[in-house]
């Protein structure tokens, strides 16, 4: 279950990251549809007032008598290139603030912040195709400079003018030029407008993003705290179903013997085990309970060893109890903690297991030694985990779920005690366990 949720997790994640994607796909498209949306308007606009100059007055230098002199002079060699380029450098600084002014007062209103120029690409001079640039020359330029074109447009047209005498009197020589041009322009500002026009759809987005971000930590929160909760309820299935073996195999026993001969030392033994079967039920009505159930007293160790000692028969158990008092603990859980540790040494050979049981400023002591296979040092540090067994060249030798020194430590854990192990191989394990109590 944990590895399926694991995968629904990542498949979580990869639609929620799909998702993102999409999302920033979508704006992305979408800021660039704005933003030739934005200057196709600025575009119709510009090429309206640039197609008409004559309107700020002796801007235009496609009709300007004066310009076509000057290109006239320059293909005749009457000017040099440099009085000839001269000529545009005035005429463009002459013209800047006046077409800056106009530009910015008609997108005032937008509050675009525009930049243009209007470039000669190149002159040819009529009939003999003489070039008389060899670079681009700037004929209007607004105060703002272009950076990078947003939108380019280009055109082509021929121009003339006729030739006259000192006189007055018209000449036979026709000057004609051919001329192609370019208007670049730029809004400088056009990320914050876009921007700004698109910020409720960018909110929207954010928004969405938030709310899928949330239901998916929400989600993952949920599975976490249902994964605790069924490894909870696992845990405590586990414990019942570990603790109802060995009362169910003492009555198997206890009914064997009645079956062969009368003895009356069974029906106390039954009633104990019917006593513990009973405690188990009502663990399962009462797993998250920390009210316990009763004291031990100094007879009841008698009787956990008693129980073993009929329940295995082949195994000699020796009891050196010293505790001579009541003591504040659990007398369930106590019968767990030596019972799971005899069935412990029992299942890994122990044919002799001696238990010591003292209780020395407040603390009990139990010690629990074994004549068994033993442990393997580095075999130690892990016995006391969940569904642990111990392996003998991968092969589990021995019959069991790994639970009952899982539960000795929970139980000792519970109350604040403390659990050491010591192991020789073919020798045999020591368990020293110390536990604190008040009177």
């Amino acid at each position: 279950m944990i590895s399926k949720s694991k995968y629904l997790v990542w498949l979580f994640a990869g639609l929620f990251l799909l998702l993102l994607g999409i999302q920033v796909y979508f704006m992305y498209k979408t800021y660039q549809v704005k933003k030739r949306d934005i200057y196709a308007s600025v575009l119709s606009k510009i090429t309206k007032y640039i197609d008409n100059l004559e309107d700020l007055g002796e801007l235009n230098v496609h009709k300007s008598n004066d310009s076509k002199d000057v290109l006239t002079k320059f293909a005749d060699k009457e000017i040099s290139k440099k009085e000839f380029l001269s000529y545009f450098d005035e005429h463009r600084n002459k013209t800047k603030n006046r077409l800056s002014d106009y530009i910015d007062h008609q997108f005032e209103k937008e509050g675009y912040k525009v930049a243009t120029r209007i470039v000669y690409l190149s002159v040819i001079s009529i009939p003999d195709s003489t070039k008389l640039i060899d670079k681009p020359i700037i004929l209007y330029e607004t105060r703002n400079k272009v950076v990078k074109p947003g939108i380019s447009q280009t055109g082509k047209w021929e121009t003339s003018s006729t030739s006259t005498s000192e006189k007055g009197e018209k000449a036979d020589k026709n000057d004609s030029f051919i001329v192609k041009s370019q208007t670049d322009f730029e809004i400088l500002n056009i990320n914050y407008i876009v921007f700004k026009e698109l910020t409720l759809l960018i909110l929207c987005c954010i928004a969405l993003l938030i709310s899928v971000l949330l239901l998916y930590l929400f989600t993952i929160k949920n599975l976490i705290k249902q994964q605790k909760q069924v490894e909870v309820l696992h845990t405590v299935v586990d414990n019942i179903s570990h603790e109802f073996k060995t009362p169910i195999a003492t009555l198997k026993i206890a009914s064997k013997t009645l079956k062969k001969e009368y003895s009356p030392e069974i029906f106390p033994l039954i009633d104990r085990q019917i006593s513990r079967l009973e405690d188990l039920m009502l663990q399962l009505h009462a797993e998250e309970s920390e009210e316990e159930n009763s004291t031990i007293q100094p007879k009841d160790w008698d009787f956990f060893i008693k129980d073993l000692a009929f329940t295995y028969p082949e195994t000699g158990f020796e009891l050196k109890n010293s505790v001579l008092s009541e003591l504040p603990f659990d007398k369930k859980l106590m019968e767990t903690v030596i019972k799971n540790l005899c069935e412990n040494s029992v299942k890994y050979g122990a044919s002799q297991i001696k238990i010591d049981l003292k209780t020395i400023q407040n603390k009990l002591g139990i010690i629990v030694s074994d004549n068994g296979n033993g442990i393997e040092q580095k075999e130690l540090k892990n016995i006391f985990e969940k569904f642990y067994r111990i392996q003998s060249n991968n092969i589990h030798n021995s019959k069991g779920l790994g639970l009952g020194l899982f539960f000795v430590k929970k139980i000792i854990e519970k109350y604040n005690g403390k659990t050491d192990v010591s192991s020789v191989v073919k020798e045999g394990t020591t368990f020293k366990i110390s536990i604190p109590y008040e009177h």
